[in-house]
């Protein structure tokens, strides 16, 4: 009985070291993903860095005034001047909708219809 008690021990002990060698692969590989991941983003930002330095590059009022005088009579683009803008109280709203204050409102619902 004594050397069963043995064998069972010695095949526990097998048993947890294959699965510790296995974890340890398994841990190893995705910490390598992790790395190549990081490296990814980190390969993204200065992308998007670049793309952003060139957006600004881009758009400056300087190069978007000489496109507008270039396309000018494509385009028919003007320069903004204030009375081209409206008043608050110019702007059209939709009518409010009429609410009828004088009748209660059942605002918890006891589950009963009266």
């Amino acid at each position: 009985m004594r050397s069963l008690l043995f064998i069972l021990a010695a095949l526990a002990v097998i048993g947890s070291g294959y699965w510790a060698y296995h974890e340890n692969y398994a841990t190893q590989a995705e910490l390598d993903r992790v790395d190549d991941l990081r490296s990814e983003i980190g390969g993204a930002r200065e992308r998007l860095a670049i793309l952003r330095a060139e957006w600004a590059y881009l758009n400056r009022p300087d190069r978007l005034r000489d496109l507008a005088d270039l396309n000018f009579d494509k385009l028919g683009l003007l320069a903004l001047r204030p009375d081209q803008f409206g008043r608050v109280d110019q702007v059209s709203y939709p009518p409010l909708e009429q609410i009828d204050v004088t009748q209660p409102v059942d605002v918890i619902s006891t589950g009963t219809s009266e």
